[in-house]
């Protein structure tokens, strides 16, 4: 009888300390940050060589600027605060430049392409979270014109804010985002950073209880044009 107590007591024992002590090795030892997402780098840039007038189309890019575009958030993962990073490299996209301004742009996600380390996580994303198969695009539209003159076209990185319309889960927000802009050879290459709160658009953020999710995040861009 003495026995059995005590292995009852064991496994008492082993279940709380997996209980306590599991997540906080997860956190500790396993649980790693994901790479932010891409920026525009100047990595191989040179000087502009072609008209910054014309159409121009979202092309797929080369590193370390290929063409991508998702999302960053916080998440709480079996006790462990972490930063999920997703993205996708299906993307389109068009932009008008006439006499050094930004008439008209816009850029084409499908949302369903959008990945993560995580497959688990991938499905819930892709299905309770934004219900890509109502909604299979997300989209910026410029509504403002943006003055370009001053971007640089000596292979160097020049800043830019856009005011465009942010349609997720067929939802749409105005925003303002700051634009980091590099002019290469014949190519333009945009980068950005959109806060944003999902309620807003619908979306509700998880809670499995194993996982929590932030209610804000951002959704994050890296784009590459070829003009026609």
């Amino acid at each position: 009888m003495r026995k059995l107590v005590w292995a009852l007591v064991a496994v008492v024992v082993v279940a709380l300390l997996g209980f306590f002590v599991a997540p906080w090795v997860y956190g500790t030892f396993i649980a790693e940050d994901d790479a932010p997402a891409a920026s525009v780098s100047t990595e191989g840039a040179e000087a502009a060589t072609g008209e910054l007038d014309g159409e121009w189309t979202v092309v797929e890019g080369a590193e370390p600027n290929r063409t991508a575009a998702g999302y960053t958030v916080h998440e709480i993962l079996r006790g462990a605060d972490v930063t999920v990073v997703g993205s996708t490299d299906q993307v389109s996209g068009s932009a008008t430049i006439t006499d050094g301004t930004l008439e008209a742009a816009e850029v084409v996600v499908q949302v369903e392409g959008i990945t993560t380390d995580s497959g688990q996580r991938d499905g819930q994303f892709r299905t309770r979270v934004m219900d890509t198969a109502a909604h299979p695009t997300a989209t910026f539209a410029l509504t403002e014109p943006v003055d370009l003159t001053s971007l640089p076209d000596d292979g160097s990185i020049g800043s830019v804010t856009a005011t465009g319309t942010l349609t997720l889960r067929g939802a749409e927000r105005p925003v303002t985002v700051d634009v980091d802009v590099l002019r290469t050879g014949e190519r333009l290459v945009a980068s950005g950073s959109i806060p944003t709160n999902w309620t807003d658009y619908g979306v509700e953020p998880p809670n499995l209880g194993f996982v929590t999710v932030d209610g804000a995040g951002s959704v994050d861009f890296l784009v590459t044009f070829e003009q026609n």
